[in-house]
């Protein structure tokens, strides 16, 4: 049978392609492992790449013609945007005011750590009215946790917000706590300020002092030099590996190898990095900000400070290095948290109910 008419059409989801470096692409995979795209008839159309502008301008070009063409198809049941902040969100406006054209539902998934700082101080008045009058228009808004939907309900009426989680692959197996490497430390991410990169390597240049074995595996791009002349100027350039951006089974051999995830961020939404880290078995140190004390409670899974507190991030790095068992009961709740909030088991069934609700029926019921 053909339902309510959305049967045979798809659900168009757009975000960076499945290879870039990033928060969105690795959701975006964990949607693909856990056969989302199997299950619902999802057509990715990727407005963004690793790579230079001419690139990029092309790869956003080509999918606004694919989705234009879908539309004039009628072959568009709903729209699903995975929307960051600064020129992601202007990409992603085009394919908004399409839908509302076609009068297609539409979801805007929001992930933009510093959406508020884009919004409040790049954004004029007249900006700030186009990104108002998206959300106002949109079907449904999607946020990564309750301190995002608070934001969000101060810039638009609209009513239609929900707070899904991030969700994570859980390994059935994690490295056994007595393989670690004792005193390693891991970050991943972007190297720079936003992500408190200065913060902890002033940190880990006190401790070094006390604990000459530490050893902070950062992976990632960004300010690499930077970064490097930072440490060298504090003498702790020996305790840092420098790892490069990782992924796959890249970025599962450095979680193997640490016993701390360390990501001191100023601004962020809720980081799969955080999330692989706990599934892993990891105790995490963070930060006060957007999801992340909805998924780490502080002294159970973890440790959170205040951003740019370096003082209390160098305490709580050394806490864990001074006392293993603290670590290890910390990952090993870690790893409980995960599986009971933020598995793929417990998240995508909440998509796929929202994708229920706005009427995108799952393949089997649309072809029957």
């Amino acid at each position: 049978m053909q339902g309510n008419g959305l049967a045979q059409k798809n659900v168009v989801m757009i975000g960076t392609r499945f290879d870039t470096m990033g928060g969105i692409s690795a959701v975006v995979n964990v949607y693909r492992s856990a056969n989302l795209f199997e299950r619902f008839p999802i057509i990715y159309l990727a407005t963004h790449c690793d790579g230079g502008a001419i690139k990029k301008f092309v790869v956003a070009m080509l999918s606004v013609l694919r989705f234009i063409a879908l539309l004039l198809m009628g072959k568009v049941g709903g729209l699903h945007a995975h929307v960051s902040s600064y020129a992601s969100f202007w990409r992603k406006a085009i394919f908004f005011f399409l839908a509302f054209l076609f009068r297609v539902p539409t979801i805007l998934h929001l992930h933009g750590s510093e959406f508020a700082v884009f919004y409040e101080k790049d954004c004029g008045n007249k900006r700030q009215h186009i990104v108002r009058f998206v959300f106002q228009r949109v079907t449904r808004i999607v946020v990564l946790s309750s301190a995002w939907q608070r934001w969000v309900e101060g810039i638009t009426s609209n009513p239609n917000i929900s707070v899904i989680h991030n969700p994570v692959v859980v390994p059935s197996k994690v490295t056994a706590w007595a393989q670690r490497e004792p005193a390693a430390m891991l970050f991943l991410g972007r190297i720079g300020k936003r992500k408190g990169c200065y913060d902890l390597i002033a940190a880990s240049a006190q401790i070094a002092q006390a604990h000459p074995d530490l050893n902070l595996l950062m992976g990632g791009d960004g300010e690499l030099a930077k970064f490097k002349d930072q440490a060298q100027q504090l003498g702790c350039q020996q305790n840092v590996s420098l790892l490069g951006w990782l992924d796959g089974t890249a970025k599962q051999a450095q979680m193997a190898r640490a016993k701390v995830y360390v990501l001191p961020s100023y601004n962020e939404g809720l980081p799969m990095s955080i999330l692989e880290a706990m599934a892993a078995g990891i105790p995490v140190i963070s930060t006060y900000v957007g999801g992340i004390p909805e998924a780490i409670t502080d002294g159970v899974e973890g440790f959170l400070i205040h951003a740019g507190d370096v003082r209390a991030l160098q305490e709580r790095m050394q806490c864990l290095l001074l006392d293993d068992a603290l670590a290890q009961r910390m990952g090993e709740a870690a790893r409980c948290k995960v599986q009971r909030h933020f598995s793929t088991e417990v998240i995508l069934p909440q998509l796929e109910s929202l994708y229920l609700e706005l009427g995108f029926l799952p393949i089997e019921t649309a072809v029957s």
